[in-house]
């Protein structure tokens, strides 16, 4: 029998080809289909999707981002530079510590003094027309000392020509305000963003005083101070340039200074303990290796707990967060407060730097977390327009608590004991616990 001709509106028959490649034909029909919607279905085969990109990756998808990064580590190395090539520096024209530090610790505090200033005309102005010249103005600073050293001048000129470095402005803060800029209202994006940014402190504060030291010893005193110099400029010159990626200046805001916005004190008094974390570790890790001929490792001992910060920062940052960032913070600060107990453990019952090694690799990974979760309540609570400035409020609140932890650390070291010395950042990050808990309470509260 001839087939007939199926008109336009016609069934279609449903047909099954089966592994033997015969082909039944059913008395089952599909919807109606015209010859329209035949002719406008695509039966090609469809690819198989490959593997998603992670999320570093698609963070540095976005155009301008590469350039603008480059730039900043380029120019926040330095930050890791300065103060060891300066005691170095220092301590070896001058033969006296006391000197080095006294003249480092004026360069911290009128930083922790100027850089919200700064910071409050990068909101205002724009990051390129500010961040340049406080840049340059700062690198006079770091000539003028380097010449003071060398040709002998009177001690008052160095704590000056250091007082005058205190414009640079907050590199990590600006980088972060981009990110906010171009990921604002896309809580994963940031979050792995903030993480980048944790990571990048951390390892360039790993490789500062390395560098610091390497070029100050194999060259002339002074190179490491010089050298931080250059790549402070070049890096900035270069974050400047990329405009494409810098946040609109807020030329005028009624808004209310970060420091009284809604939580935030609580969060900077945190960031002021987490400092002294940092500061008493440092002195008292030095200190334990010196009174066991080892000083030379000391840097190197340090580093490890630098490398496990910035290792557990870009392993924190490619997860998805989960919960309040409130209850974040204060499991992180905790999870903080218990390692930091193994390198107190190593100290006292071993008394051996090469256990002290890993446990401080081990007391490192709880910082990242615990910074980066910090500045994204940072970034959350600080008023609109002002973000650079609440950021570097942040940087300062660290600046003061390095310093405060540095002078509790020595002094432990000096009336106690060494050993006792690693006591001082177990103390300060219980301290820091209990200044988050009734942030992280409130927040239960009104879940």
């Amino acid at each position: 029998m001839p087939p007939q001709q199926p008109s336009e509106q016609a069934h279609l028959p449903l047909l099954t080809v089966t592994a033997d490649t015969h082909v039944t034909v059913t008395t089952d029909t599909l919807p109606t289909v015209t010859a329209d919607t035949l002719a406008a279905t695509d039966f090609r085969p469809r690819r198989k999707q490959g593997r998603q990109p992670g999320p570093y990756r698609r963070l540095f998808s976005t155009p301008g981002t590469r350039a603008f990064t480059l730039g900043n580590l380029l120019a926040r190395l330095p930050m890791g530079m300065f103060s060891v090539s300066a005691v170095i520096m220092i301590a070896g024209s001058r033969g006296s510590y006391a000197l080095a530090g006294a003249v480092t610790a004026t360069g911290l505090a009128a930083t922790a003094a100027v850089a919200p200033w700064t910071a409050r005309l990068i909101d205002r102005h724009g990051q390129a027309r500010v961040a340049v010249p406080a840049t340059a103005f700062a690198l006079l600073g770091t000539i003028a000392l380097m010449l003071c050293v060398h040709h002998g001048a009177p001690d008052w000129t160095l704590f000056v020509s250091y007082a005058a470095t205190a414009t640079i402005p907050n590199t990590g803060g600006m980088s972060r305000a981009r990110w906010a800029h171009l990921h604002k209202g896309d809580d994963k994006a940031l979050h792995t963003a903030n993480s980048f940014e944790q990571a990048a402190d951390e390892l360039c504060f790993m490789l500062g005083p390395v560098l610091a030291a390497f070029l100050c010893g194999t060259l002339f005193p002074e190179a490491g101070t010089l050298v931080g110099g250059v790549l402070m400029m070049t890096g900035v010159l270069l974050f400047a340039a990329q405009r494409s990626t810098e946040p609109p200046p807020q030329r005028r805001t009624n808004t209310k200074s970060p420091v009284r916005a809604t939580g935030m004190p609580p969060l900077l008094l945190g960031f002021l303990a987490t400092g002294a974390v940092f500061g008493s570790m440092e002195v008292v890790t030095l200190a334990f290796a010196d009174a066991r001929g080892h000083q030379s490792a000391a840097g190197a001992v340090l580093a490890l707990q630098a490398a496990g910060s910035c290792v557990a920062g870009l392993l924190y940052g490619a997860r998805k967060p989960t919960g309040p960032a409130e209850r974040r913070y204060v499991r992180c600060v905790a999870v903080m407060a218990a390692l930091l107990t193994l390198p107190l453990l190593a100290a006292s019952l071993t008394g051996s730097l090469l256990v002290l090694a890993p446990a401080l690799l081990l007391a490192g990974m709880a910082t990242a977390p615990t910074m980066v979760t910090g500045m994204a309540l940072v970034q959350r609570r600080t008023p609109e327009g002002r973000l650079n400035e609440g950021m570097t409020l942040a940087v300062t609140g660290l600046l003061g608590g390095i310093a405060c932890g540095a002078a509790v650390g020595g002094w432990v070291v000096e009336r106690v004991s060494v050993t006792a010395g690693y006591g001082v950042p177990v103390a300060a990050a219980a301290l820091a616990v209990l200044i988050a808990l009734p942030a992280a309470a409130s927040t239960a509260s009104t879940a």
